[in-house]
């Protein structure tokens, strides 16, 4: 596999990343070339996938490679050099849409299953289980996360910094969260020795002494960190209710925050208990007829009301749900123009997107009336719901950072081999009857064990010791090239952390480092970390993996505006490199701007750090001096697009994504002409930034001119090449130029 692989794979996504793929991308092959550097593309999309999962079906012209798997087995290997873009995450509502769409281009996909019956419906069911949620990067992370803001993307922040809500001492913003039988105080965690090795089993014994295996053939080595825990439904029920109650109360609006699409399992349930206890009055009045007309609370609201809207008695079940949603508290908005709420998609309210925001607009979210308002954010589960409790508090105190001055957190994050949360979904359960959850492993040790009742969601989740151990060194090479705070995000407290902590003090020893790092549960951590940048310094966050995705969100939302232009390296165990591009948590909504105006304001300075250091590895990995020339390059390129304000602005007539693309090109090939390593490549781009600054009026006239029309891709999920191409390159005299 390694001796055909292209030097650098490019991953194909979805949604705003992948459209600005069919500009950028391009241009990298043509530049890349003339290094002798091959780049290839995989297709990891959500509709890729879909057709991957699905070819026995497909015509010949319409199959695909499963191109996941393949990465996944190239991630393993010294050769692999990927630039992974953010991918879907898909809830089930995006994997419905997406399946209708492909079913609409002539594609043989079958339903969605979401109440499987048949065998043929639960195999059905068991391929599309394995593409929704966090599908991908759990089979591509074979190695820790090291992210961090490039230095041209903090100084070029500080420079123009970005517009900040006032924050207020007496805001009514708050985080609410529960105090008992969530995931965080139920937890079990224990670390497995030589004699607890192999193989494990998860069971159900239900109150009659019926045994229920609901997962088998769980393999574990030793060292492997192993927790459990579940969430009690009524307790989740009787929190909603009593918060649903407290946003009224207070005159605030009513919000909760999920990662319903990567706990793809556990949070759209939390999410149906949420839309089922702020419509109790209608649940209790219609439930049988609501269910038999397949309403699925976990859904979300708008797909409720589809349903309900083809009921008989649906015109007086859908006025009595508006009676209730007027009577309730007001609801936190997706979309107050388009009337779309917090309730209504589970994959619209994002908690690692939506928090952040939330608090760089000083507490305020939008309400139905499109007014900010303070807001009550409900974070169901008290794992981490601290660090964002403890920012609001801290800016209550203090008033709002300020991004001109804000020195910056790093992260170094434990997610290789899909340690902790992010690989639980396959041991995720929702709980059939009342009964006892336990963990057995093959020499007949009970692990953990827990009592539960119908409707609890009890999950397992396992790091193993090699992860744990290069997430700790990657700590320290890190720290010793920033010397700087390092903190080690761990709650003693808490079973599973106590368990790392065991793995972390003896090694910081070991190494004669541990006075270079401190331990603090999250809330001390982000008190600290947030007083460290106000002084300008620098923290590093070394953190588990759900932690280490909310964290890198938090922090460059605060210093940079957005987490999309962060620097995202993944050192892989086995010696490969990926270079992750940032985040697409508001890529929707610039898809939609460009259906409708022919502007995209997606900016891809993520993909622009990332081909730099992707470059440089492979100078590194095969010895390719001219990669190197070429990464040394796209930084000063990415510095000019920044210096002379080239980013994607946000209304139509304005620079937009291909802009930047234009601009970025003109700065790669004046550097590479400009430099006097390899006269080889100067002599190459000489005349490409010759003709590039003298067409320079030319192109960018081309590419306005674009703009303020309607674009048609041809599909949201599964685009048209050909269409996406013609929108994304409008300008004939640059594709003329770069070729």
């Amino acid at each position: 596999m390694a001796n055909s692989t292209p030097d650098i794979i490019y991953t194909k996504v979805d949604e705003a990343p992948q459209i600005a793929s069919a500009s950028l991308l391009p241009i990298i092959r043509a530049f890349a070339s003339a290094a002798g550097v091959s780049v290839g593309v995989k297709d990891i999309s959500l509709a890729g996938r879909i057709i991957a999962a699905f070819s026995d079906r497909l015509t010949l012209a319409q199959k695909q490679p499963d191109d996941l798997a393949e990465l996944g087995e190239l991630v393993k290997t010294p050769d692999a050099n990927v630039i992974k873009l953010p991918n879907i995450s898909a809830s089930v509502p995006q994997l419905i849409a997406a399946v209708k769409e492909l079913q609409s281009q002539g594609y043989d996909i079958p339903e969605y299953p979401e109440d499987p019956q048949t065998a043929e419906d639960k195999t059905v069911r068991a391929r599309f289980d394995a593409i929704k949620g966090s599908a991908v990067n759990p089979v591509l992370r074979e190695g820790n996360s090291d992210r961090r803001a490039a230095i041209a993307v903090k100084n070029y922040a500080k420079a123009n910094p970005h517009s900040m809500g006032k924050w207020s001492a007496d805001s009514k913003t708050c985080v609410s969260t529960m105090t008992s039988d969530d995931f965080r105080s139920n937890e079990t965690s224990v670390t497995l020795t030589d004699a607890q090795a192999g193989l494990a089993r998860i069971e159900h014994v239900s109150a009659d002494g019926t045994v229920t295996v609901l997962k088998d053939k769980l393999s574990y080595p030793a060292g492997t960190v192993v927790d459990a825990t579940f969430m009690s439904a009524s307790a989740l029920d009787t929190f909603l209710a009593e918060q649903i109650d407290a946003s009224k109360r207070n005159g605030v609006l009513f919000s909760i925050h999920l990662k319903a699409t990567m706990m793809k399992v556990s949070d759209p349930i939390i999410f149906g208990h949420a839309v089922r206890q702020f419509l109790k009055p209608v649940f209790d009045a219609h439930g049988p007829a609501l269910a038999a007309a397949g309403v699925d609370a976990n859904s979300g609201l708008g797909a409720m009301l589809e349903r309900v809207a083809e009921m008989p008695a649906g015109k007086a079940i859908a006025e009595q749900i508006h009676a209730v949603i007027a009577d309730r508290a007001p609801m936190y908005m997706v979309n107050s123009d388009r009337g779309i709420s917090n309730l209504h998609v589970p994959s619209d309210v994002i908690i690692d997107a939506s928090i952040p925001a939330l608090i760089r607009a000083g507490g305020k979210g939008y309400g139905p009336d499109g007014k900010a308002a303070d807001t009550n954010c409900v974070i169901p589960d008290s794992s981490y719901a601290a660090v964002y409790d403890e920012t609001i508090r801290y800016f209550k105190e203090t008033g709002a950072l300020d991004p001109s001055t804000a020195g910056t957190v790093q992260n170094v994050g434990l997610m290789a081999q899909k340690a902790e949360e992010y690989g639980s979904h396959p041991t995720t359960f929702l709980i059939p009857a009342d009964g006892t959850v336990r963990m057995v492993l093959e020499n007949g040790d009970l692990v953990h064990q827990h009592n539960v009742q119908a409707g609890d969601i009890w999950r397992a989740a396992s790091t193993r010791k090699a992860a744990i151990e290069d997430w700790v060194n990657l700590a320290i090479s890190r720290q010793k090239a920033e010397n700087c705070q390092a903190i080690f995000w761990l709650d003693e407290t808490r079973a599973h952390d106590a368990q790392l902590i065991a793995y972390v003090k003896p090694m910081l020893a070991a190494a004669g480092v541990a006075d270079k790092f401190q331990i603090l549960a999250p809330r001390e951590a982000t008190r600290l970390s947030l007083e460290t940048i106000r002084k300008g310094e620098t923290s590093i966050a070394v953190s588990g993996n759900v932690l280490r995705d909310y964290l890198t969100d938090l922090f460059p939302i605060l210093e940079l505006g957005t987490s999309a232009k962060m620097l995202s390296i993944v050192k892989l165990m086995n010696g490969g490199g990926m270079f992750e591009t940032g985040a697409g948590g508001s890529a929707p909504k610039h898809v939609q701007q460009l259906v409708e105006e022919n502007h995209l304001r997606w900016d891809s300075l993520g993909e622009f750090c990332a081909l730099g250091e992707s470059l440089k590895f492979l100078a590194d990995a095969k010895g390719n001096e001219k990669a190197r020339v070429l990464g040394n390059a796209v930084d000063v390129a990415t510095q000019g697009v920044l210096d002379h304000n080239h980013s994607p602005q946000y209304n139509v007539g304005q620079k937009d994504n291909r802009d930047s693309h234009f601009y970025f090109a003109l700065y790669w090939a004046r550097a590479l002409a400009e430099q006097t390593v390899d006269a080889e490549l100067a002599a190459h781009f000489a005349p490409i930034a010759q003709a590039l600054t003298d067409k320079e009026a030319v192109i960018v006239s081309e590419l306005g001119a674009a703009q303020g029309t309607l674009a048609d891709l041809g599909g949201y999920y599964h685009t048209d090449d050909a269409k996406v191409a013609a929108v994304m390159r409008p300008s004939a005299t640059f594709a003329e130029i770069i070729g």
